[in-house]
């Protein structure tokens, strides 16, 4: 039998952190050897070789860092990945050509097969918006699943020659045509009782596509974490998006 991978979880107190740790402690080819809490070191996760980042987003930067001139992989759900920080992480691996860190706007595979299909959709439709919806102790707005949403979007009009959707609107109050994210609106709702959910919604001349993904548990994350922690190795250098992982084009 082959030796277990060994995995220590960052942010292990936390909703998401509980979820992984439960799910490597229950995989026969894992093995979690730290749990990484608020005021730990990273010096705690020295022994694994994968790391699975779910802190906050001011401090997984400085925690992926560490991952990465330790040279142990990173599986990255923490959002907050601006181009600058994204920049920062090809730059540390530049000395660490065998080391791969894979940052995930969502490890729900429903959410990356919506992203995938609302790509595809949106050459064809005249308007696109994205809605978001998440429970109200969530600090960022919009998503990182719907901000990406709208990127990949975005990039499948330019690529088709489209132009921006209509919108007619000349007066509204600060917010209520949501954000702009290249192009695309982008709306957040805040509602106890979510836990993760998005909407694309693609409209043409008599017709309404509707793509939307529900996460009622962070349950619904795991299989994603543990194929990124799986096969993250594989990818030495920086990966954004589990779709990478999930062989779409195969």
């Amino acid at each position: 039998m082959s030796a277990r991978l060994k995995v220590a979880v960052v942010g292990a107190g936390g909703r998401m952190g509980s979820a992984a740790c439960r799910a490597v402690d229950a995989a026969e080819d894992l093995e979690l050897v730290a749990r990484v809490h608020r005021d730990d070191p990273m010096d705690a996760a020295g022994g694994a070789d994968v790391a699975v980042v779910l802190s906050v987003p001011d401090a997984a930067p400085a925690q992926v860092d560490w991952c990465v001139r330790s040279g142990v992989h990173a599986v990255v759900g923490t959002t907050g990945w601006t181009d600058e920080r994204l920049d920062a992480v090809r730059e540390a691996l530049g000395p660490q050509p065998a080391t791969g860190v894979l940052v995930a706007p969502n490890f729900a595979v429903g959410a990356v097969l919506a992203m995938r299909f609302a790509a595809q959709a949106a050459r064809f439709y005249e308007s696109v918006e994205v809605v978001e919806l998440h429970h109200p102790d969530k600090v960022d707005a919009p998503s990182g699943t719907a901000a990406r949403t709208a990127r990949v979007v975005a990039e499948a009009r330019r690529a088709a020659g489209l132009g921006p959707s209509p919108d007619a609107t000349t007066s509204a109050l600060e917010g209520a045509r949501g954000a702009d994210v290249d192009g695309v609106r982008v709306h957040s709702v805040r509602l106890r009782g979510l836990v993760a959910h998005e909407e694309v919604l693609l409209g043409g001349p008599g017709e309404q596509l509707t793509i939307r993904h529900d996460s009622f548990d962070r349950e619904s994350f795991m299989p994603g974490v543990l194929l990124a922690v799986r096969r993250v190795a594989d990818h030495p250098g920086l990966l954004v998006g589990l779709e990478h992982l999930m062989d779409l084009d195969g």
